[in-house]
């Protein structure tokens, strides 16, 4: 049996801000999507900015971009 998945606290809040600042979603912000979908212990409110980033995506509202992180050297 696998251990369950734990995200890291406020991980998924500072992504979301990060995501709606930027317009854009990194390969390792999807990484951190697909992680946060399969932690059973979030919050409705974490639940509820998972559901604002798909649709933000699904609307091209978020550009999504191959690069690994948009941090800045």
């Amino acid at each position: 049996m696998e251990p369950p998945i734990c995200l890291i606290e406020s991980a998924l809040s500072e992504l979301f801000v990060k995501v709606n600042e930027t317009g854009q979603i990194t390969l390792a912000d999807r990484y951190g999507l697909l992680a946060a979908i399969f932690d059973e212990s979030l919050t409705e409110e974490e639940l509820r900015s998972l559901s604002r980033i798909y649709r933000s995506i699904a609307r091209k509202q978020i550009e999504v971009v191959d690069e690994i992180s948009s941090l800045q050297e």
